[in-house]
């Protein structure tokens, strides 16, 4: 809400939640050397951005003065800003093909065991119609060779070559372990989905979006270690259901109308010790 439509200021609960979602955002830009002039000029562009995208008035052109009141950005910043044109930087190569190649592997019953879990694969099948890797690969684009896919793979972590030749993915598929881009890619996409769906449920639009969390305090160290396994393990269950149901409804919404939709449902654990105050608050959200 902005001051223009909202003359006492922004309610205080928001500015404290803003402080506390800022905190882990500040120390990574610190740990690389971002400083507060760079987190300004971006801020400067993000917020000329979207108050020129999302906050138009019908029937009437957006101006750099009607700008400057959303924003508080100085009419001069918001004429060059306006002007500028900035591009996204392209999806990082080896998330692009590879989230792909990953979800037909945890979702395909070829290459998955009994209880939904991807199976080892050799890297070439005896035969074109055995399951392997260079075969799922191919499946996807044969365009690019798989070899290079899995050097790629086992650079970031994503996969490992065993000595019988097989490639196994990695647990965590696809978060890659190495590759500054490919995890800045993740962190950029999935956090600001996650953000959007909460900011839309405080911003009161109707239709409210998934956002939950369970969170308990009073543990000990070594409970703490087991709820992080066992949220993985269950964690784990539902992103592979949930990517075999939205593979079967790719499939059949290919080519209608409306296939234009996306949507991004995603899992995380934090664990820190708590203040005084948060040793009260053992609940479920």
């Amino acid at each position: 809400m902005s001051e223009l439509n909202n003359p006492a200021g922004p309610p205080e609960a928001l500015i404290a939640a803003l402080r506390r979602v800022l905190r882990p955002l500040v120390r990574l830009m610190i740990s690389k050397g971002v400083t507060l002039p760079t987190l300004t000029t971006l801020l400067k562009e993000t917020f000329v951005s979207v108050a020129e995208e999302d906050f138009p008035v019908k029937g009437k052109r957006q101006t750099d003065s009607r700008i400057n009141l959303l924003t508080g950005v100085h009419r001069k910043d918001v004429k060059r800003l306006r002007e500028e044109k900035h591009t996204e930087r392209s999806i990082p190569p080896a998330v692009g093909l590879g989230v792909q190649i990953v979800s037909r592997w945890v979702s395909d019953p070829s290459t998955t065991d009994s209880e939904g879990q991807p199976i080892p694969l050799p890297r070439q099948g005896k035969t074109p119609e055995d399951p392997s890797f260079d075969g799922l690969v191919e499946s996807i684009s044969k365009d690019v060779r798989p070899r290079a896919v899995l050097d790629e793979w086992i650079r970031l972590g994503v996969a490992i070559l065993d000595k019988d030749d097989r490639v196994t993915l990695n647990r965590q598929a696809f978060v890659p372990e190495k590759g500054f881009d490919e995890k800045a890619f993740y962190f950029g996409r999935n956090i600001h989905d996650h953000l959007a769906a909460t900011a839309h449920n405080l911003i009161e639009d109707g239709n409210p979006r998934l956002e939950r969390s369970v969170h308990y305090g009073g543990l000990r160290e070594s409970s703490v270690k087991a709820l992080a396994e066992d949220a993985e393990r269950v964690g784990m269950e539902a992103l592979l259901t949930l990517n075999r149901l939205a593979r079967e409804r790719v499939e059949a919404d290919k080519g209608k109308d409306g296939a234009d939709q996306r949507f991004n449902f995603g899992l995380y654990f934090f664990d820190q010790k708590h203040s005084l105050e948060e040793q009260q608050d053992n609940e479920s959200d």
